[in-house]
């Protein structure tokens, strides 16, 4: 398909605008790396909350929602629990605090923070690194194989090419050109130029979202919904089994359903719980969700920031992606139908693209679209080589090194991520195959060790490595043994294996310093089993007051949860016309706001604990 004039202008001057940001910012990035990975903690909590909701919202990603929306229906608005989005509920309602309090500049120096400067506490530091490096790794591929198929549907140019023994197609090539430009201004620009450059991609994405829903809602109506879906699609709910059949409509849905292994639909409801719960207590992993907790200003700055990115993100993505998939069910149905087997579901989003957006908002929205995927492959790429220049170069290699040599390191670092993950994405076979190991295999390596760390005075900085070490390993291996086995399946036993290098890191090594533990405590103050931690602690000061909103943190997250929901309900109703569902939502969705608004943000204040500086 060729773009028109203006299309193609409107998305050429985006591409532009936000390279020269980055080029401007660069000077006030470069000043140290403190400023390069974390904005100098001056960065407004309201900016990294836009920005932090922009970097959620990649392209890979959209077009796996918009898939699982037209496959699965009403019952897709549950399948983001994989990862589980609702750890920002986690993070918002405690997390966030804990976490910001540490005043470390990533999650392997806050290794430190917690279990001191032992060997085990190095090797708890090594692992952590490799973890993040590891993860980012994982995703960049996942956003190479999401923007390359994107791209090539749009734009008329056929960049195939041959490096050697290399051949590189269209989508490989449409990839490597834009992953490269996003490179470019975020290696000068740093967090700078990541937060400005994502809150203008937030507003350009925002108005795309209602543009799409505005057009699906005046372009189908709720007969021609219910008559192109197979029985159950509409309903929310689910038995043990997904009971949903296409055959008829669009028989190779079937197969899709096959391969993705969702049939048992309530056991795998249960897994998304079981994982969730452990991954979502782990905290943010160390990247770029972590990286925005750690530049905010201070504690409530974090806890804010966290539930604006929630409020902000869902609504308005939604509205696109279920635009997009009820366009697609009315109007190219049939079509898809005709195709018969091979059908390439996650390329219904730039299809639908395609044919039903009109020229200038199609610039405009594919603008969006790339600006969201520049923002989340910025985000990350900001966020790894901190790992390798901060807690590595800088901590073992050279800890006497200039400013400037730092930040000219992570410059070198940052290409080198980028190169290895784009190998790593030429071997890719799909998204929802990276999703999958990415959200279960992954990171059942990392739940079980950083989920202990925040509750358990006895764990000690052996078990982290261990357990992370395990983790890593077992999520490496599991799934080879396994093949056919949806990663999500494999959770438990990879988490099993992690649990059982903690604990045996735990058994066969001594507890961690005593006043390395009583700092982490009386700055932190995580609720858990820190009672010998307590009782230390107030011998020196006997009016100090350990954590005891377990309870009213644990109601806050289940409130969260059914809040977070809502925003995710309500704009799907909207769309498909579902007007009594959707006026239950938002009852909903205006009790829990209230619930929370007293339990949660009423209590945030300003502390002894908050940096001043």
């Amino acid at each position: 398909m060729e773009l028109s004039s203006i299309d193609l202008g409107i998305i050429i001057g985006y591409v532009v605008i936000t390279v020269l940001f980055g080029l401007w910012v660069s000077k006030r990035a470069s000043k140290d790396i403190d400023s390069y990975f974390l904005g100098g903690n001056e960065i407004p909590w309201y900016y990294l909350g836009l920005s932090n909701a922009s970097g959620m919202f990649d392209i890979s990603g959209t077009m796996w929602a918009v898939t699982i929306m037209f496959v699965y229906g009403l019952k897709s608005a549950w399948l983001p629990w994989l990862w589980p989005i609702w750890n920002q509920v986690f993070i918002m309602v405690f997390l966030a605090a804990w976490l910001r309090r540490s005043n470390v500049m990533t999650g392997a120096q806050w290794i430190t923070y917690r279990f001191g400067k032992t060997f085990g506490a190095k090797l708890s530091h090594i692992i952590v690194t490799v973890f993040a490096i590891i993860s980012t790794l994982g995703f960049i591929s996942y956003f190479f194989e999401g923007i390359g198929k994107f791209a090539t549907i749009f734009f008329p140019w056929d960049l195939a090419f041959e490096l050697g023994p290399l051949a590189v197609n269209s989508e490989q090539a449409y990839a490597l050109v834009i992953i490269g430009l996003t490179t470019i201004y975020t290696l000068k620009g740093g967090m700078y130029s990541v937060v400005g450059t994502e809150v203008l991609q937030f507003i350009i994405m925002t108005i795309s979202c209602f543009v799409i829903g505005y057009i699906a809602f005046n372009s189908i109506t709720a007969d021609q919904v219910t008559a192109a879906v197979p029985e159950g699609w509409h309903n929310v709910f689910f038995g043990w089994e997904l009971d949903l059949d296409w055959t008829g409509y669009i028989d190779s849905v079937n197969t899709k359903i096959e391969e993705d292994g969702f049939s048992l639909f309530g056991f795998l409801f249960m897994m998304m719980i079981f994982k969730g719960i452990f991954a979502s207590l782990a905290g943010p992993v160390p990247s770029y969700d972590m990286q925005r907790v750690l530049s905010t200003r201070n504690e409530v700055e974090a806890s804010k920031m966290s539930g604006l990115t929630i409020v902000v993100l869902s609504i308005p993505r939604y509205l696109m992606i279920a635009g997009f998939a009820v366009l697609g069910i009315v109007y190219l149905g049939p079509e898809l139908q005709a195709m018969g087997e091979g059908v390439d579901f996650e390329t219904l989003l730039p299809v639908a693209i395609q044919r039903f957006v009109p020229i200038g908002f199609k610039g405009l929205l594919l603008a969006g679209l790339l600006a969201a995927f520049m923002g989340t492959f910025a985000a990350f790429i900001n966020a790894a080589p901190a790992y390798i220049v901060n807690d590595i170069y800088k901590k073992y290699i050279n800890p006497n090194a200039s400013a400037k040599t730092y930040v000219r390191y992570s410059y070198l670092s940052s290409i080198i991520i980028v190169v290895v993950g784009l190998i790593g994405g030429f071997f890719a076979s799909s998204i929802n195959t990276l999703t999958l190991w990415l959200t279960s295999a992954l990171y059942g390596g990392y739940a079980a060790a950083n989920a202990l760390k925040w509750i358990w005075w006895r764990f000690n900085s052996y078990g982290y490595f261990w357990g992370m070490l395990a983790g890593l390993v077992a999520a490496t291996i599991v799934p080879q043994m396994y093949p056919d086995t949806s990663a999500i399946y494999l959770f438990p036993l990879i988490l099993l294996i992690s649990f059982i290098g903690c604990f045996l890191g735990v058994i066969f090594a001594k507890q961690d310093d005593m006043e390395v533990l009583k700092h982490f405590y009386r700055t932190t103050k995580p609720w858990g089993f820190w009672k010998p931690i307590i009782m230390e602690i107030q011998k020196e000061d006997p009016h100090f007051e350990p954590n005891r909103n377990f309870l009213r943190d644990a109601f806050n997250c289940l409130i969260g949860i059914v809040w977070q929901m809502t925003f995710v309900l309500f704009p799907i109703y909207l769309i498909i016309k579902e007007y009594y569902s959707m006026a239950f939502v938002v009852l909903i969705m205006i009790i829990t706001s209230v619930i929370l608004k007293r339990t949660w943000y009423d209590k945030l204040k300003s502390s002894e604990l908050v940096d001043k500086n």
